[in-house]
């Protein structure tokens, strides 16, 4: 199938938003580039940027492997993605607050209620509640893929702790400090104030029982957690405490933090716990990481978690399938933005496409991430097929399959010349009193030739995104 290159129109032609990193490149010495990468690695293993991989004891922390060359995207390419994605964060804020209030989505026929029900992503503790300013997803990262000059689509919603911010901003001061001259010649929009916007947005989330300026918090797992670089370099970046549910108690009615002059009140806490962990009174009672109590204390409006708990429901992949009748249901408009082709194999015709054309499908578990728990048809052998058909036979209702698309491509570093690898791209969206979408996100790239898997946890790396100011 053919692959949209971004930056080449053909052999000898250039597209217009790579033009000057391409005259640039000419004039280079790759031994002094392959240098710079060198000092790249160098740079992210001294700031200790790196992720955990689970179940692998020879490399329990790893770096993300980073490459130099940016990806370019054109200003009109960049605000058409941006007012697509505008209007799927409104429609998702609408469904969280509908299908935890009347579920009119139901009623009208628009989404089967099963997908709802026994949903172990749907809380029963935020039926009738709603967060202050209405905001159930106040960080979000959207997951994009290009397949041509005008064709992006969805691949997935984040809703619950999207990560990966931080390696948005690294990889820009990285390329800053490295290659000055390219941003002299090049218009590019910030990233970089990123943690400014995220504790502004925060703020103007605070609670009722708030009084003054805000206190913002940034909840962490602990530092066993894989993406706990993340967690301590926004609340670095934003100037707030980082804390442990350990830190913290509910004192007369607030959720409080220990310091050295004693409790002090939070009013908004930025968790990066899954909510099963949030609280061991509301949810799992052995959970060690979360606060006892806070539940109680966000549903009588003495302060606000962000994101909301029970926003993952709108990252399940089977619902995802019903985003672009969900978004024209909430906005009253079509979709600006498409969702992949997807088949549910709950449905009887779906599983039976699905089992037929295995060799040819994408397919993953509806509450899978990172890569983990899917088949890639046509990279797989007959024998994970197999298993992979019986896995869906035994509970199709826990799977969705997808066309293998044939994603964009951008150029890399690869033995001291530009060779295309496929890329998809994560913008963050800050939402509270205003949308605000931040002009770039985190670019993951396949670094093998070929391959379409571009998670780090994979293999994949990361590379700067550059939004065009012209």
């Amino acid at each position: 199938m053919p692959t949209f290159d971004e930056m080449l129109l053909s052999e000898n032609s250039v597209r217009p938003p790579y033009e000057r990193f391409h005259t640039w490149f000419g004039e280079q010495d790759v031994q002094e580039l392959s240098a710079k990468a060198s000092e790249a690695e160098a740079f992210f293993r001294r700031t200790g940027i790196t992720f955990n991989v689970y179940g692998q004891q020879e490399a329990a922390e790893r770096l993300i492997p980073f490459d130099m060359v940016p990806r370019i995207i054109a200003k009109s390419e960049w605000d058409r993605l941006a007012e697509g994605i505008e209007q799927r964060v409104a429609a998702l804020n609408l469904f969280l607050h509908d299908i935890y209030h009347d579920q009119e989505v139901v009623k009208a026929g628009i989404l089967p209620e099963r997908l709802l029900k026994n949903n172990e992503a749907f809380l029963p503790q935020m039926v009738g509640f709603t967060p202050p300013g209405n905001v159930y997803t106040h960080i979000i990262g959207t997951d994009i893929v290009r397949t041509g000059e005008d064709q992006f689509y969805v691949l997935e919603d984040n809703a619950r702790t999207p990560s990966g911010v931080s390696y948005m901003i690294e990889n820009r001061e990285t390329m800053m400090q490295m290659f000055p001259e390219l941003f002299a010649q090049n218009r590019v929009r910030p990233v970089e104030t990123y943690p400014q916007h995220l504790r502004r947005s925060l703020e103007a989330v605070a609670p009722p029982a708030c009084n003054g300026k805000p206190r913002v918090a940034v909840l962490t797992p602990g530092i066993f957690n894989s993406a706990y670089f993340e967690h301590s370099f926004l609340a670095d970046q934003m100037g707030v405490e980082l804390i442990e549910g350990s830190d913290v108690a509910e004192i007369d009615g607030r959720i409080q933090m220990r310091t050295t002059e004693g409790y002090v009140p939070i009013d908004v806490i930025y968790r990066r716990i899954d909510d099963a962990f949030l609280d061991p009174r509301a949810f799992n009672p052995e959970s060690m990481l979360g606060i006892p109590g806070i539940m109680d204390a966000y549903k009588r409006g003495a302060v606000t978690i962000a994101n909301a708990p029970g926003t993952g429901i709108s990252d399940d992949k089977a619902i995802y399938s019903y985003m672009p009748e969900i978004v024209e249901f909430f906005t009253g408009k079509p979709a600006l933005l498409e969702n992949v082709p997807t088949w549910r194999c709950a449905e009887e015709d779906s599983l039976k496409y699905v089992l037929d054309n295995l060799a040819d499908l994408v397919v993953k578990e509806v509450h899978g991430s990172g890569g983990y728990g899917m088949l890639v048809g046509p990279t797989s052998t007959k024998a994970e097929r197999e298993e992979f058909a019986a896995k869906l036979r035994n509970d199709p209702q826990n799977y969705i399959a997808q066309p293998t698309l044939a994603l964009s491509t951008v150029p890399i570093l690869a033995d001291g010349a530009l060779s295309p690898r496929h890329v998809d791209l994560r913008p963050f969206v800050l939402v509270s009193d205003k949308v605000q979408i931040i002009p770039g996100g985190l670019t993951r790239v396949a670094l093998k030739e070929g391959s379409l898997v571009v998670n780090s946890s994979q293999g994949g790396g990361t590379k700067d995104t550059w939004v065009l100011k012209d």
